[in-house]
């Protein structure tokens, strides 16, 4: 490891962990060096919140352990209280029979510590039940609803069921657009952040989503939303803003990796088992990408103009 990465670990509160290595890139354009990372300064406003970020979890697998290990290694050092689930929280079909092995085990350290885990339902979810069992799931912190918001002050987040958003046949879609564009104009929060299972760009297998593209993201930009955030395609992404907005996709939480290629609006992306870590502050948000090994992969900054 170089004294540039070692040295901004443990800045970062990382020491300990016995992180070596980055996962295999698929795409060397995308090889963020040490000293890029490391250039990416703090921002120095309020931090208003820390966050954590996984999808594509919950496959009770050996990558899914470690993924799940390495985030509460990371918790002890680096406190936060909210886990955003981006879907497909339990595979192969939603069997919710599955959900100690997928989810109760695997963070149970994390639960232990109070951190509240805020769940969307991805396409395995709903393949069972039409996903009934996790939406009612206490520990999913769903309120009974596939579309909802939780947070509070300047830091608002709203979920949303994708299922319904990717087909142009689904009697809800017209239903979840309308509700997200009320939800976001009645928001008095500094930033609201929009999260659910399916990309709306990827540089992964599942590519560019022209229906959310055409439906979703006039929605965004309408209203100053800065950044996305979703799983389903199996690794770590960063765009650059994209009319304003940055899409963060955090795929690599357990289940078979899927690989990248670039595109002329990726800042970084990495196939590789992770999670992100995203720092609010008064007037940037910094975005984290860390590895099952305990190590940093990728750091960028959003702007709030």
């Amino acid at each position: 490891m170089s004294t540039n990465r070692r040295q901004f670990l443990i800045g970062a509160g990382l020491t300990g962990l016995g992180i070596t290595g980055a996962g295999k890139l698929l795409a060397d354009s995308f090889n963020a060096t040490d000293s890029q990372v490391a250039a990416v300064a703090i921002p120095t406003s309020k931090l208003l919140q820390r966050f954590a970020v996984l999808a594509d979890t919950g496959t009770g697998s050996v990558n899914q352990y470690k993924v799940s290990r390495a985030l509460a290694e990371y918790h002890q050092k680096n406190p936060f209280d909210t886990v955003l689930l981006a879907g497909d929280n339990i595979y192969t079909n939603g069997e919710f029979t599955k959900i100690r092995p997928v989810f109760t085990i695997p963070y149970q350290d994390l639960l232990k510590r109070g951190v509240k885990f805020y769940a969307s339902l991805g396409n395995h979810d709903v393949r069972t039940m039409n996903g009934d069992l996790e939406v009612a799931y206490p520990d999913f912190n769903m309120k009974g609803q596939r579309y909802y918001i939780h947070g509070q002050g300047d830091v608002q987040f709203f979920v949303l069921n994708t299922n319904d958003l990717i087909d142009p046949q689904s009697i809800e879609r017209m239903k979840q657009l309308d509700w997200l564009d009320r939800a976001l104009a009645a928001s008095k929060a500094k930033w609201n952040i929009v999260y659910g299972h399916h990309n709306i760009y990827s540089a992964g297998v599942y590519e560019v989503n022209q229906v959310m593209k055409t439906d979703v993201t006039p929605i965004l930009k309408k209203h100053n939303v800065r950044l996305w955030i979703n799983g389903h395609d199996h690794n770590y992404q960063r765009s650059k803003p994209i009319d304003g907005t940055t899409y963060l996709v955090c795929g690599g939480g357990g289940a078979g990796l899927y690989p990248v290629k670039a595109q002329n609006w990726t800042a970084f992306a990495q196939s590789v088992h992770s999670f992100g870590i995203v720092e609010v502050y008064q007037d940037q948000i910094m975005l984290t990408g860390i590895d099952s090994k305990g190590e940093i992969i990728d750091r960028g900054l959003v702007n709030l103009t």
